[in-house]
Formats: C-alpha cells, structure tokens, sequence
C-alpha cells in the first residue's frame, strides 16, 4: 500500500521520484485476454509458435496498449495517495513512447517521477509524472510516457497561499 500524503505536501515533490512499483509478470495469458478485450490478436502477441518463428523475439510479445495500460495498477502500488483526494482521474498524456518489446513471461515495473503539479480552479490538483516502464533484466525500458492525472478534493482542503 502506497504511502498517505497531504495536499500541501505535493508541490515539495516535484522533480523527485514518487514511486517504484512492485514486478508485474506479463504472462501469455494476460497478453490473450488483452487481445480479446480489445480485438487484436496480431500473431505477434497470440501465437507463440509462429511468433518464434517469424520475428526476432523468439516468441509472443504484450501489445504496447498492454504495457501502457499496466500503468493504473502501477500507480496504485506504489504513488503516494493524497490524504484529501475525493477521487482520482486519468487526464491523458503529452507523450507515449514504446522503447522495446516485452517478450511473454518478462516481468515489468513502473517508476514515476513527479514532474509538475499545480493547482486548477478551487478544488482541482493537476500532476504530470515523467514514467518509466522498466523490463526486468533489460537496459532498455518498455515504454516512458508523461501522464497527467487530476485529483479533486473538497475546496475547504486546499492549502492556503496556493
């Protein structure tokens, strides 16, 4: 469980990193289910013979969506959970990158660093985190991406001067 913080203790955390999560294993069957929630079953990610066979991979890799959607459970690991926050909403991204393949039964984690937070309207926190989506064993990572969340809180907590 991530740790508790207050709304007046975020601006002293930007530029600082926030969060490492746990190992997540990213196994064939969480690529197959991703494939039908979404409707892509490339070959690539649901045919590990074929996959060996005809890509450099030697076998099936998760779909980018699949890494880049790990990122919520990420985040729920390990970023610091404002004490004040009524509740918490995905705003989108300024940039996604997929760095390199996950190869099926690699184990992946995420590391956020907070890159920005500021104050919108009287009960609104906006955070831009600079993630990093690192593959077990690897120097390259899977993915880096800025994500921007909103957390709403109740305009009686906001912290004065700001």
């Amino acid at each position: 469980m991530p740790a508790e913080i207050s709304l007046s203790d975020v601006m002293g955390l930007v530029g600082q990193e926030t969060g490492l999560s746990r190992w997540i294993t990213v196994d064939q069957a969480m690529i197959d289910a991703f494939a039908g929630a979404t409707d892509d079953h490339q070959f690539i990610h649901t045919d590990p013979v074929r996959a060996a066979a005809e890509t450099p991979y030697g076998g099936t890799i998760a779909h980018g969506f699949l890494t880049l959607s790990l990122l919520s459970a990420m985040n729920f690991d390990c970023v610091p959970v404002i004490r004040e926050r009524i509740m918490g909403m995905n705003y989108g991204f300024e940039k996604v990158r997929f760095m390199s393949p996950v190869k099926s039964g690699k184990r992946v984690r995420g590391r956020f660093v907070l890159a920005e937070a500021r104050f919108r309207g009287a009960a609104m926190l906006t955070t831009t985190h600079e993630v990093t989506v690192e593959i077990e064993g690897e120097k390259k990572p899977a993915l880096t991406a800025t994500w921007i969340t909103i957390t709403q809180f109740d305009p009686k907590d906001r912290p004065e001067g700001v």
